[in-house]
């Protein structure tokens, strides 16, 4: 082979390498976790785990999660944000559930940075009988 494809070899390869880390570089998929208990002064015996995946590179949230020893029955179950505004209503809110959602760029930001709660309200306690913070995993 010659200096001049030894050279040519070199430089596709040199290409190659750093194109397909450049890609790579852009896309990750983030998981997060959250364990629902039961919100003081509720007196219930309920729990529950939340789990999700957020790829970066499309923007989209997916979440499944269970509960159960809930009080009464499941009236809604939302994901909120920092200033305790709702951020997500899920469509599915009996045990088990699951959703998918496309986040803008401060909702991704807010989620990566571990400022979201899921909140499961129900017919004895509108106000919430689970919460659990949405916190990534490490």
């Amino acid at each position: 082979m010659t200096a001049t494809g030894i050279r040519v070899g070199i430089f596709v390869l040199t290409a190659v390498i750093f194109a397909g880390s450049g890609s790579a570089a852009f896309v990750e998929r983030l998981t997060f976790k959250a364990e629902l208990k039961s919100i003081q002064g509720t007196e219930s015996k309920a729990s529950g785990k939340l789990s999700a995946v957020y790829d970066t590179s499309t923007r989209k949230l997916t979440w499944r999660g269970s509960y159960g020893g809930l009080g009464t029955y499941a009236t809604a179950a939302r994901i909120h944000g920092p200033s305790s505004g709702v951020v997500l209503r899920l469509r599915s809110i009996n045990s088990p559930f699951d959703g998918t959602a496309i986040l803008s760029d401060k909702q991704a930001a807010d989620l990566i940075a571990g400022r979201w709660f899921l909140l499961v309200r129900t017919a004895r306690h509108p106000d919430g009988e689970l919460r659990g913070q949405i916190e990534p995993v490490k």
